[in-house]
């Protein structure tokens, strides 16, 4: 994978790097700002870009709106979110567009590498993968008309396990319950939500969990 990372800390960036490039990505721009990652996404076009919330020269969201900038300037272009914040206020800007590709990891819960290079290649395939915790603090913000509110506990509980980048198999295995059950449960939330056969198994996902994330 071609990957930019944007972190003003340049220790924590460095470790990034190099972890990055023992896995085999190449990371061909690193970058201190949110108008850095901007401009490194518009020239390299990258397969993921992993991003700070806070860099200068405010220290506040500017790695999130830099996000929704880039990809308004290279649509859907991949991301990552990489965070000790969850910051929402942007948050629902990266969403909107319903591309997929997005993710938000928070630094001091990625406890397994290869669940971290997991998710990167998720995230670089179209696919969403949010922290729990994330997840929890965009939930609050529900809206009153709640597009998922045909769906039965379970399969609520389906799709949030997806909205963190579970395969099938993972989600059976965290409800303990088999392989069939977990599809047939995916079935009825993508015919509640309206989303067709045509549309393709994995944008399917990807618009149901983007719907989850916004309601």
């Amino acid at each position: 994978m071609r990957v930019v990372v944007a972190d003003d800390a340049v220790l924590i960036r460095a470790g990034l790097i190099r972890l990055l490039e023992e896995f085999g990505c190449k990371v061909v721009a690193e970058v201190g700002d949110g108008g850095g990652l901007v401009e490194a996404v518009a020239e390299h076009r990258p397969d993921v870009s992993v991003v700070d919330v806070r860099m200068p020269p405010s220290f506040t969201d500017e790695g999130l709106r830099a996000a929704v900038e880039a990809r308004r300037r290279v649509p859907g272009a991949p991301v990552l979110i990489l965070s000790q914040y969850v910051e929402v206020s942007y948050a629902d800007d990266l969403l909107a567009d319903a591309r997929g590709a997005v993710g938000y990891l928070l630094k001091d819960r990625v406890v397994d590498v290869d669940d971290f290079m997991g998710a990167l290649r998720t995230i670089a395939g179209g696919g969403t993968v949010f922290d729990p915790q994330v997840v929890a603090q965009l939930m609050v913000r529900r809206r009153r008309d709640d597009p998922l509110a045909s769906l039965t506990p379970r399969e609520r509980e389906v799709l949030g396990l997806m909205a963190e980048g579970r395969s099938n198999p993972a989600i059976g295995r965290q409800l303990v319950v088999s392989d069939g059950a977990v599809e047939k449960h995916i079935r009825s939330i993508f015919t509640k939500l309206g989303l067709h056969a045509e549309d393709g198994d994995q944008h399917r996902r990807v618009l149901a969990v983007l719907a989850y994330l916004r309601s």
